[in-house]
């Protein structure tokens, strides 16, 4: 299988070169140059284990790699999650469950897709006899999830961009504690759609991309939406055949890859209802889903950070699609955009998509709700998922199954979760970074700035 650009400028790539390049030269995002359809495998792929269930369905677009090797990546890929579930599906109450997804070695849900990754970057190391320098830019999750995907990698080094002060303490540690010499956590005096914007003008520069062997990290990569995909997958096929034909995902998201992931396997032949775009008060996606226009605000930090985002990078594949596949008017949506920090959709396809938008003060609320209705402690990006669900006067037909994806532990955020429950939940991993000293690098958020930390540091 081959993928082509969003943008329609760059040649088609196998598999690996797609993962090694990130970003597209044009500025565009990689896809399947068609979807694969997945509906009459479901029944084969129902008592599968999750890595048998990943390695089933990513080589149907990892044609260029030896299935046993891709089967190799994928087991290792899992070996660090401590649920022997790797993402246990919970029942909460009548057709309502929560998908965990925090029981990687970062405890969050980004662990899923950048364990892959990095296993897929090492491997090219190993056979083409090259490093790799990676970028990537991250409100929180991210960021730790793929330095601890490369952690310690030979021929690897990893430049993560974060907006300093604006994750929560721990995140920040995740990063910034790691003791490796490959690990270059740079904390940048900005928001993370500064770092962001940032990261895409540096990768737009060909020469200085490919001097340096740039790779990207963040949910622009092909390979962080595929692998994402296994998880909404992995959960349809553990509910009770009965329930199957009427589930909602619900997605806390602020860059949208999380969700679209789901979004993409339904395309696959996959009947899932629909889906609920979940953001904070950063609500960039919320206005979208209600309004239709498409338009960047100022960003206000949040008891959820790693939602703090106003320029959803994935959305420009759902664009893809939803113009016809035509990777001109795409262009013409991302360069208005660009422009006027503003697109409006005329007669808007909302698809099978809804929304909801959480302030701080109803994260906290939710919380507490949570707990006392279900006994369960849902971290703050979880609980905006909770919204209208806690909510008896919600007027949603009753018998919708919902299955709320739980992204993050409640022990990355025990600030808040005492505040709203009194419980301060603590995970071994996160305590043992609370002696360790926190190597970081302030940085401007400006391409000058971070081109020359690369040129000082990159490996060779």
């Amino acid at each position: 299988m081959h993928f082509l650009s969003t943008r329609g400028l760059t040649p088609a790539l196998n598999f690996s070169d797609a993962v090694a390049t990130g970003l597209a030269p044009d500025g565009g995002l990689f896809l399947p140059e068609q979807l694969p359809d997945f509906s009459g495998d479901l029944k084969r792929f129902e008592n599968l284990s999750y890595p048998e269930l990943c390695f089933e369905f990513l080589r149907v677009f990892a044609t260029d790699l030896p299935p046993e090797t891709l089967r190799e990546l994928v087991n290792a890929s899992y070996t660090r999650f401590t649920d022997p579930a790797i993402a246990p599906l919970k029942p909460l109450a009548k057709n309502l469950y929560v998908l965990e997804l925090f029981h990687g070695p970062t405890l969050a849900f980004k662990d899923f897709a950048l364990q892959l990754l990095g296993n897929l970057y090492a491997h090219q190391c190993r056979v083409r006899g090259e490093s790799i320098n990676v970028l990537g830019a991250t409100s929180g999750d991210t960021g730790a999830a793929a330095i601890h995907g490369l952690l310690g990698r030979p021929g690897t080094a990893i430049f993560i961009l974060y907006p300093d002060g604006r994750v929560s303490p721990l995140q920040e540690r995740q990063m910034a504690c790691t003791g490796a010499d490959n690990v270059f956590a740079l904390a940048v005096d900005g928001t993370f759609d500064d770092a962001q914007t940032a990261l895409k003008e540096i990768f737009a520069d060909q020469a200085f991309r490919k001097g340096h062997r740039l790779s990207a990290v963040n949910s622009i990569n092909l390979a962080r939406v595929l692998a994402q995909c296994v998880y909404y997958l992995y959960a349809y096929l553990k509910l009770p055949a009965s329930e199957r034909g009427n589930v909602e995902f619900v997605v806390p998201t602020g860059n949208f890859g999380n969700v679209l992931a789901g979004w993409m396997l339904q395309k696959m032949g996959v009947p899932i209802r629909g889906f609920r775009v979940a953001t904070n008060q950063n609500d960039i996606l919320y206005r979208l889903f209600t309004t239709g226009e498409y338009r960047v605000g100022d960003v206000h930090p949040s008891l959820a950070p790693s939602m703090d985002i106003q320029v959803a990078s994935n959305f420009e594949r759902f664009i893809y699609f939803a113009v016809g596949r035509d990777p001109a008017k795409v262009r013409v949506v991302m360069d208005t955009f660009k422009q006027t920090g503003a697109y409006t959709f005329e007669n808007f396809n909302r698809d099978t998509f809804s929304a909801s938008r959480t302030t701080d003060a109803e994260i906290a609320s939710i919380i507490t709700q949570v707990y006392r209705q279900y006994g369960y402690v849902a971290d703050p990006h979880t609980a905006c998922g909770f919204k209208d669900i806690v909510d008896a006067s919600s007027g949603d037909d009753s018998d919708r199954v919902r299955i709320v994806l739980a992204t993050a532990s409640p022990a990355k955020f025990p600030d808040t979760i005492q505040q709203a429950i009194g419980l301060a939940p603590t995970d071994p991993s996160l305590e043992a970074l609370k002696s360790m000293p926190i190597v970081k690098h302030r940085i401007p958020a400006t391409v000058a700035a971070i081109r020359a930390y690369i040129d000082a540091h990159a490996i060779s």
